[in-house]
C-alpha cells in the first residue's frame, strides 16, 4: 500500500505553513475567546422516541509529563482526584449516580478494577457498581459510550465515566523463565527442591520485561508505524514540525486565556506545552526510523500522567436535578482496520460513518477535535480524507470525505502539546468540544481518535441550547 499511497498522495491539497499563518491568526484575541456567542440555528439531531442523553459536566486533572509532579502517586489517586473534582464542580450527591465506568490501558496490578477503587476513594456510595474498560487510546471513549448505552437502554439515568493513565510507574515484570521458577519455588516442599530451583536461575533470567507501546500482532512500535504512514502519504518533516508548533502555540494561547480552567480548575497547569521555533524543531533527530525518519520526539505526543471524568445523564434526569447540560451526546461509531499499514487511520474511517449516521456533512460541523498521537498521523489522516482516490479505493465512496477546515480544527491545542494519558484523552476531547461549541457559538462538534490495534472512534456532539 505504501508505494501506491506515496505516488498518489504527494500532491495532496492539505497545504503546509500552518504555524506561520495560524499563529498569526491564532485564537483571535483573549477577549474573543471569552465571549459567549449564541448558538447557530440548525436542525437538531433529536429523534422521536429516542432519549436525549447529555453531557452535564467534564473535568480533568492537569496533564503532566510522566516522572514529574505526580511521580510518587498511584493511578487510582489521579482517578480519585478527577472524580472528586467532578463532585465539587457539580455538587452531585455521592449516592445520586447509578453506575461508574473508567478506562485505562496499562493497569496497576494492585487496582485491577480502578473504577471501583477510585470511586470508593472519592467518597461515592459503596452501593454504586463500577467497572473498568480498556481499548487503548480510546478507553475513556468506550467508558462514555457505555454510559450512553446504559442510559439509552433504560438501565441507568446517571453515569459517571472517565479514564486515567499513569506512566510514571508502570508494571515491570520478571522474565517468563524467572516467573516460572518463582512460582515453582512457592510450591516446593523440600529444601532440596528449593535449592535445585534456585540453582537453575541464570543471569539472563533476571532481565526485566517492560511494557512497550507496540503492536502485539506486528511487533512494531506506534512511532515506527506513524513514520511509515507519514512516508506513505508523502507527509514531510517540515509539515509535521509546523503542525506540532501550531499545536503548542494554540495550547499556550488557550492556557493563557483560561480556557482549560473550565475543565481543569487546579492551580497546577499542564506542563508539557513548549512553544518552539522551527529552527529548534529542525535540530532534532529521527526517533524511530533512523537516520532518515521524520517522526521526532517534538512532533510526537509525550508520555503523560492524568485523569478525566464526565457526568452523563438523561436530559430528563439532568433537568430534574437542576443541571444545565453542556451538550447532547449524539451518534458515535467504532471502526477497525489493518493494524500494519493503517494503524492510525481511525479518524479517516470513523468520520464519514458517524456523519452518515447523524445525517450531517463535513460543512455542518462547527468544531473538530481529533486526537493528535503524532503530527505525521494527523497529517496522513487529513490527506487521506482529502483524497478522492483513498475515498474510492479504501472507503468505498464515490469521492473524498473532505479534510476539516483548519480554522475549526483543534483550536485549543491537542495531544501533541497537552499530553496524552492513554486512558483519559477521550473525555478531554469531548469536554473540549462542548466548551468550544459554547464559546464559538457552534451547534455541532465532531471528535475522532485512532487507537492501537488499528481501531478508532468518532462521535457527534450537539451544543445544548444556551
Amino acid at each position: 500500500m505504501a508505494a501506491m499511497l506515496l505516488s498518489t498522495m504527494r500532491s495532496g491539497s492539505v497545504s503546509p505553513s500552518w504555524a506561520v499563518r495560524l499563529a498569526a491568526r491564532s485564537l483571535s484575541t483573549t477577549s474573543s475567546l471569552q465571549a459567549q456567542v449564541q448558538t447557530k440555528s440548525k436542525k437538531t439531531l433529536a429523534r422521536p422516541g429516542v432519549k436525549n442523553i447529555v453531557l452535564v459536566e467534564g473535568v480533568r486533572t492537569p496533564f503532566l509529563l510522566s516522572g514529574t509532579t505526580y511521580a510518587d502517586l498511584m493511578p487510582h489517586d489521579l482517578a480519585r482526584a478527577a472524580l472528586q473534582g467532578l463532585l465539587h464542580k457539580t455538587g452531585l450527591p455521592k449516592d445520586a449516580v447509578d453506575y461508574i465506568i473508567y478506562g485505562t490501558v496499562i493497569q496497576e496490578v494492585k487496582t485491577s478494577n480502578i473504577a471501583r477503587e477510585a470511586a470508593l476513594g472519592a467518597g461515592f456510595s459503596d452501593r454504586i457498581p463500577a467497572h473498568t474498560v480498556t481499548m487503548a487510546c480510546i478507553s475513556s471513549n468506550v467508558a462514555m459510550t457505555s454510559a450512553v448505552g446504559m442510559i439509552a437502554a433504560g438501565q441507568c439515568d446517571s453515569v459517571v465515566a472517565g479514564g486515567v493513565e499513569f506512566m510514571s510507574d508502570v508494571p515491570i515484570r520478571h522474565s517468563r523463565k524467572m516467573r516460572k521458577t518463582m512460582l515453582s519455588l512457592s510450591k516446593a516442599k523440600t529444601l532440596g527442591q528449593r535449592l535445585g530451583l534456585i540453582g537453575s536461575i541464570r543471569m539472563a533470567h533476571l532481565s526485566p520485561e517492560l511494557p512497550a507501546v507496540a503492536e502485539f500482532s506486528t511487533a512494531e512500535t506506534m512511532g515506527h508505524s506513524a513514520d511509515r504512514l507519514a512516508a506513505a502519504f508523502g507527509v514531510t518533516r517540515l509539515e509535521q514540525d509546523e503542525f506540532s508548533v501550531r499545536s503548542h502555540t494554540l495550547a499556550k494561547q488557550a492556557q493563557d486565556a483560561g480556557c482549560w480552567r473550565m475543565s481543569s480548575p487546579s492551580k497546577c497547569q499542564d506542563n508539557g506545552i513548549r512553544v518552539s521555533s522551527m529552527e529548534q524543531m529542525g535540530k532534532l533527530k529521527a526517533a524511530f526510523i533512523k537516520p532518515h525518519g521524520t517522526v521526532t520526539a517534538a512532533n510526537s505526543s509525550f508520555l503523560t500522567d492524568g485523569a478525566s471524568a464526565v457526568l452523563v445523564m438523561s436530559e430528563e434526569k439532568a433537568l430534574a436535578m437542576g443541571y444545565k447540560p453542556k451538550a447532547y451526546l449524539r451518534d458515535f461509531v467504532y471502526v477497525s482496520q489493518d493494524p500494519k499499514d493503517q494503524l492510525l487511520l481511525g479518524p479517516t474511517y470513523g468520520t464519514p460513518k458517524v456523519l452518515e449516521r447523524a445525517g450531517l456533512s463535513m460543512s455542518d460541523i462547527d468544531v473538530f477535535e481529533f486526537h493528535e498521537a503524532f503530527a505525521g498521523q494527523i497529517m496522513a489522516n487529513l490527506k487521506a480524507m482529502d483524497s478522492d482516490w483513498f475515498g474510492q479505493t479504501y472507503l468505498g465512496r464515490k469521492s473524498k470525505v473532505g479534510a476539516p477546515p483548519m480554522e475549526k480544527f483543534n483550536l485549543w491545542g491537542g495531544s501533541l502539546s497537552l499530553g496524552h494519558p492513554f486512558g483519559a484523552t477521550g473525555c478531554r476531547l469531548v469536554t473540549t468540544v462542548a466548551h468550544r461549541l459554547q464559546r464559538e457559538g457552534g451547534q455541532y462538534g465532531l471528535v475522532a481518535a485512532c487507537a492501537a490495534g488499528g481501531q478508532g472512534h468518532a462521535m457527534v456532539i450537539e451544543a445544548y441550547p444556551q
